[in-house]
């Protein structure tokens, strides 16, 4: 048996998120501790949100780090070759760090109390333990007597005060349980009650207001949603709000430059079957384009770190791109917003936001920093909270109002799934495997009368009274969402192309499915049921002549690679398909 041989490179630290451990174990890290002194120099009561996976947790861990006094002699080995090392702050390493992570906490709202006072009697007796030398003697045993977190963390801050010691508090995932509340009417009554008057969550948040004027010097939180935050306020009034600001859209997940450093250093130390812009060329459509601040458009957008890492782990272990550009866990958390599509459903018939998303390519709306979880249906509103998910991203201004359109493949292909899910609702039942049978077809034996008459089928079989009145703009979201599905390809439509008129190139995933042997550029166009029946022959000359035409294209004719490529055009009257032809 031949003798294994450990490689001599940077471990990737997927799925970690101990700092200490990452530094310990020789771990890559991409070095983001130049915006401690920026956060020093915010406001001291510092809320932050992202989407989930992204970088959140590390971030909050470096910070914890940084700051502890019991972390002093390790701060050499932890910061020693990172900007802060070189460039101290004053501040480091001078405060006794209370750390709250509320996605611990188990329970739903109507038990949350529980949940909350069992997570911080363990925390707040782990600071009595790690801090006894600064703190008064037998802390611990009187902070046990108190009854709930509420009453626990007065004691305690007050008696940190005594002995003159400053506290930094991090909350990670302050809202955690807003998925939960808005997903039913019920929890959103319950959830009110918890965060409006006497409500615990709101007496947990006003505790903290009480502790700034004692020794909680500083406070950092993070979460996902505004939604808790904005019902909170009046309980914790004294947060700056930093999602939106530019000097911080870098802080957490990775910009182009950070990706190609890392990919640089790989490339040194694994056998690399890519060039570095190879590489980029394949991830930058699944996992890049998310900019959260409005300044900042047109200059730096940010990558998704998590997805990053899973990617780079694979290809060094493959030296080829993962089969599943789409991590099970980023599926899992998705899974969780489900309540997303049961909101939109909520709004006018007119007014779906995700319909309208995937039709037109982009919505327009104005970012707010909070709402209370009541107004969540105002559109502006669900807008921001799909920003806020990661599943929206900025991209510019139109007609004076913020432009916003999905960020890359992994969100739009849990956006198509959703809008699929919808039907399954209304009995549209998918059989996986007969669609793993067309799409293989597709891909691989150019069966295209199949995969597009199964489409045409679904729709007309289980379109509503509803959808049948959206019309043009159901039929392109429906079938979108469709070959969304296919795994062999990246469905690129109309707005992403910007070269004709084409409504779907169906772009040859070749890195992964290297013996494919077609694409497909569909051109698809609508009539009115009342339209007279010319007008479809109408619209099939112009489908043809697009086709042809963006067929020609330089950004067709490098994607397509080995394969073949078909021009297929397909003509709707209503729900039925009276054309679906190769030209």
């Amino acid at each position: 048996m031949e003798e294994y041989i450990a490689p001599d490179r940077k471990r990737i630290p997927y799925g970690m998120m101990n700092f200490a451990v990452i530094r310990r174990d020789d771990c890559y890290y991409v070095d983001k501790t130049r915006f401690i002194p920026m956060i020093e120099e915010a406001d001291k009561f510092f809320f932050f949100i992202r989407p989930r996976r992204f970088g959140k947790s590390l971030t909050v861990n470096m910070l914890q780090h940084y700051y502890d006094i019991l972390a002093k002699d390790k701060f050499e080995a932890l910061f020693g070759d990172l900007y802060i090392g070189k460039h101290p702050t004053r501040d480091r390493n001078s405060y006794l760090v209370l750390y709250l992570n509320f996605s611990g906490i188990v329970g739903e709202l109507h038990n949350y109390r529980k949940g909350l006072d069992a997570h911080c009697q363990t925390m707040f007796d782990y600071f009595c333990d790690i801090y006894a030398d600064y703190l008064p003697k037998g802390i611990k045993e009187e902070l046990d007597k108190k009854e709930g977190a509420v009453e626990q963390f007065e004691y305690l801050f007050t008696e940190c005060n005594k002995t003159n010691q400053r506290i930094y508090l991090f909350i990670d995932e302050y809202d955690h349980f807003t998925n939960a509340i808005l997903s039913d009417i019920e929890s959103l009554h319950r959830y009110t009650d918890e965060t409006h008057g006497e409500g615990y969550l709101r007496a947990f948040f006003n505790k903290i207001k009480a502790g700034t004027y004692s020794s909680i010097e500083r406070c950092f939180i993070t979460g996902v949603s505004p939604v808790t935050m904005d019902d909170l306020t009046s309980g914790f009034n004294i947060g700056t709000n930093y999602s939106l600001t530019p000097e911080f859209n870098e802080m957490i997940g990775f910009t182009e430059e950070e990706v190609r450093q890392m990919l640089t250093y790989y490339s040194t130390t694994s056998p690399f079957n890519h060039s570095v812009d190879e590489l980029i060329e394949i991830m930058k459509p699944w996992y890049d384009n998310y900019c959260f601040a409005e300044e900042c458009y047109g200059e730096t957008t940010m990558y998704n770190s998590n997805m990053v890492l899973y990617f780079v782990k694979n290809y060094i272990q493959r030296g080829k791109a993962p089969r599943d550009m789409v991590e099970d866990n980023i599926r899992i958390d998705y899974e969780k917003l489900r309540m997303l599509i049961r909101k939109d459903k909520e709004f006018a018939h007119d007014a779906s936001i995700i319909q309208t998303l995937v039709s037109e390519g982009y919505v327009t709306g104005e970012l707010k920093k909070g709402f209370p979880a009541v107004n969540i249906t105002n559109p502006d509103n669900f807008v921001s909270l799909l920003y806020y998910f990661g599943m929206l991203t900025i991209s510019g201004t139109y007609e004076g109002r913020t432009k916003l359109t999905i960020p890359n493949q992994v969100v739009r292909e849990q956006i198509y799934t959703y809008l699929l899910s919808t039907y399954n609702e209304a009995e549209l039942n998918f059989s996986s495997y007969e669609k793993n049978e067309l799409a293989s077809g597709l891909a691989y034996r150019g069966d295209w009368k199949a995969y597009f008459g199964y489409i045409a089928d679904c729709l007309k079989r289980y379109t509503s009274q509803r959808d049948k009145q959206k019309g043009e703009f159901f039929v392109h979201g429906f079938t979108l969402a469709m070959t969304a599905q296919n795994r062999f390809y990246r469905p690129i439509s109309e707005q992403d192309t910007q070269a004709g008129y084409v409504d779907i190139f169906l772009c040859p995933l070749l890195d992964i499915y290297s013996d494919m042997k077609h694409s497909y550029i569909v051109e698809l166009k609508y009539a009115k049921y009342k339209d007279p029946e010319n007008r479809v022959e109408e619209l099939r000359q112009e489908a043809i002549a697009q086709a042809n035409r963006y067929a020609d294209t330089d950004t067709v004719k490098r994607a397509v690679g080995t394969t073949q490529l078909h021009k297929i055009v397909v003509v709707y009257k209503g729900m039925d398909m009276p054309v679906c032809e190769e030209v």
